[in-house]
């Protein structure tokens, strides 16, 4: 299987943490997003949104979206597993992960794309207010996962799941592209994030 990547994008590297997790080997295949690779007609032809990560199955069926390619190899490969064992810790873990999506991942994005780095590409224009409002929605959610982490050891619990990695991606991304790390004093959130990086996956 192939998987359609970018060095220091966030949602392919979710996949690969998933994928190492897992140990499934892909094969991965470097879509230059600098170059705009991501939205000729021929990519356009495997993901209609223009976005990666993307999964090609051997057969040239392809698959977008981290978490839509992840249920995918955990259909394929059970175990260990991340999404959940039983009803209540399926639907669990899936708003745990939708809430990291939907109330930070977003204003990370809006940080980004309003911020310095897409800034000096000139593909947007930008809205300084929107980005202040941004950061401090960050830092508000980043002192509420420490509330939630003082009693409980994983995003969703207590164990490893797709919702600990895409919380990962979200605060190593913020931390080293956008300039939202998460402050010293919020123990429990530090914590948990020594704890993720210390597994071998987290350094992909």
């Amino acid at each position: 299987m192939k998987l359609y990547d970018f060095s220091g994008a966030p949602n392919p590297r979710r996949v690969k943490i998933f994928a190492h997790e897992k140990e499934i080997d892909l094969e991965l295949v470097n879509c230059d997003m600098l170059k705009r690779e991501h939205k000729t007609p021929e990519f356009l032809k495997k993901s209609p949104s223009g976005k990666i990560p993307v999964l090609e199955l051997e057969d040239g069926r392809c698959i977008s979206e981290s978490i839509a390619i992840c249920r995918y190899l955990e259909s394929i490969v059970p175990e260990p597993n991340l999404f959940g064992e039983d009803s209540f810790e399926i639907s669990y873990i899936e708003s745990r992960n939708r809430h990291i999506e939907l109330e930070l991942w977003t204003q990370i994005g809006i940080s980004w794309v309003n911020g310095p780095i897409v800034g000096s590409m000139g593909l947007f224009e930008q809205i300084p207010d929107a980005k202040k409002a941004s950061d401090s929605n960050v830092s508000a959610y980043y002192k509420r996962l420490d509330r939630e982490f003082s009693s409980s050891e994983y995003v969703a619990g207590s164990r490893y799941t797709v919702a600990d990695i895409t919380l990962l991606s979200a605060i190593d991304f913020a931390s080293s592209m956008v300039d939202l790390k998460p402050s010293e004093s919020l123990k429990n959130l530090n914590r948990w994030h020594e704890q993720i990086n210390s597994r071998p996956s987290s350094k992909l």
